[in-house]
């Protein structure tokens, strides 16, 4: 039986328009073929498009924990949520007026000033992963959850298309840097629109509630000791460390394309699209699968198929190779996300479920600045070394999904 307050469509409604435009927002920096060439256009070091790219996926790695320490005693989150979306709002629209009057007469403070906003971006993004998180286990039953994720992801993939078609429009018909900054101030109004559509869910109010540690450190002795106690929530955790494996050269890839032929604003904006239609028609599988409690599943097809699919980028030389592979890794993305996310939610007390969300976001986190030493090792041992590791990783990870035993289908 399912509890007054749970899956309500009006909620879903606003979950699936968050991920749209929320979507459409991101897809103007993707992280494997926009923000490098971004970058690129600043400085020509792999390390600094590494960590750019490390910064705007993986900023909010600490302050995912504080949020699950003290949010584990709120019976209600979404305010909280409100306030961290105004931030992020307000930082990556000043990313557009950096870009816009700093980039041509002082292209230093410009990079500076992007990486700090950036930084600010992905840091408010601890506590909205952890606000969210919890928003989507209380609203949300296990089965409902994998479709409505499915769902969401779908048309944030829609999103990402039309936001890959205005950024090649945007990219082709205006001179740089100029054309970077209009796309951040474009985008930005698009999130502003996702991030109201989650701020006017309808919040009911947590049961059971953790009473909060005084004092942080036993709060985080406490986690440590979960995890030294629960076998299957480690090999969780670092399976999904492990998927951000394709992030040592998931940045390079579009600089490799870069060597091989002419990249124009139109096959870069294509490559995002396609990444995306990639990972919509995959929704439809992860999705069905899902609603089948075959969440396991779901991440071990997405880790071979990312393998597969960086793998392919050691021989490929034409757009259309470069095509399969965006597409390949846009499939294999949301299917490790969707999959990962539902089983943190599927085996976590409810009371317990911040600490839990925590546990396996702030450790996975680490993965996400994978591109920093991938930039390292593509600069001094080579591209193909690189994706030799990549691969050995995400191995190691699927592995670990072998292991795996999920008990608890709530």
């Amino acid at each position: 039986m399912i509890p007054d307050g749970k899956n309500l469509f009006s909620n879903k409604l606003k979950i699936i328009l968050h991920g749209f435009f929320y979507s459409s927002g991101m897809g103007i920096s993707e992280p494997s073929t926009i923000l490098p060439l971004i970058i690129n256009y600043f400085t020509a070091s792999n390390v600094i498009i590494g960590l750019f790219s490390s910064l705007l996926r993986g900023g909010s790695i600490l302050m995912q924990l504080w949020a699950a320490f003290t949010a584990q005693a709120y019976p209600r989150v979404l305010k909280y949520l409100r306030i961290v979306f105004l931030i992020r709002f307000l930082a990556w629209f000043s990313i557009g007026l950096v870009l816009f009057f700093f980039s041509e007469t002082h292209p230093s403070l410009a990079l500076w000033l992007f990486g700090i906003l950036l930084f600010i971006f992905s840091f408010a993004a601890g506590f909205g992963t952890i606000y969210f998180q919890e928003l989507m286990g209380k609203l949300f039953s296990a089965t409902d959850r994998g479709k409505l994720i499915a769902t969401r992801q779908f048309f944030s993939g829609l999103g990402y298309i039309l936001s890959g078609l205005l950024a090649a429009y945007v990219l082709q018909h205006f001179q740089a840097p100029h054309n970077f900054a209009y796309l951040f101030l474009i985008s930005a109004f698009a999130m502003g629109i996702g991030y109201t559509s989650v701020g006017f869910l309808k919040e009911t109010e947590k049961k059971k509630i953790q009473p909060r540690e005084q004092h942080f450190s036993l709060f985080f002795a406490k986690m440590i000791s979960l995890l030294k106690t629960n076998k299957m929530l480690r090999y969780q955790v670092f399976a999904r460390v492990l998927a951000f494996g394709f992030m040592f050269v998931a940045p390079f890839i579009i600089l490799q394309a870069k060597e091989k032929f002419e990249l124009t604003g139109w096959i870069v904006g294509s490559f995002v699209s396609m990444q995306m239609v990639g990972a919509m028609l995959s929704d439809f599988l992860w999705g069905y699968l899902s609603g089948k409690n075959k969440n396991l599943l779901v991440a071990r097809l997405s880790f071979v198929l990312m393998i597969l699919s960086i793998a392919l980028s050691s021989i490929a030389k034409t757009p259309w190779l470069y095509t399969l592979i965006f597409m390949g890794m846009g499939a294999a993305n949301d299917g490790i996300r969707l999959s990962f996310q539902n089983l943190i939610l599927i085996v976590a007390p409810e009371k317990q479920r911040p600490v839990y969300v925590a546990i396996q976001n702030n450790i996975s986190a680490f993965g996400l600045f994978f591109s920093i030493p991938g930039g390292l090792l593509v600069t001094y041992l080579g591209f193909n070394f690189t994706l030799t590791v990549a691969i050995f990783l995400m191995l190691i990870g699927f592995y670990l999904t072998l292991r795996l035993r999920i008990k608890n289908q709530k």
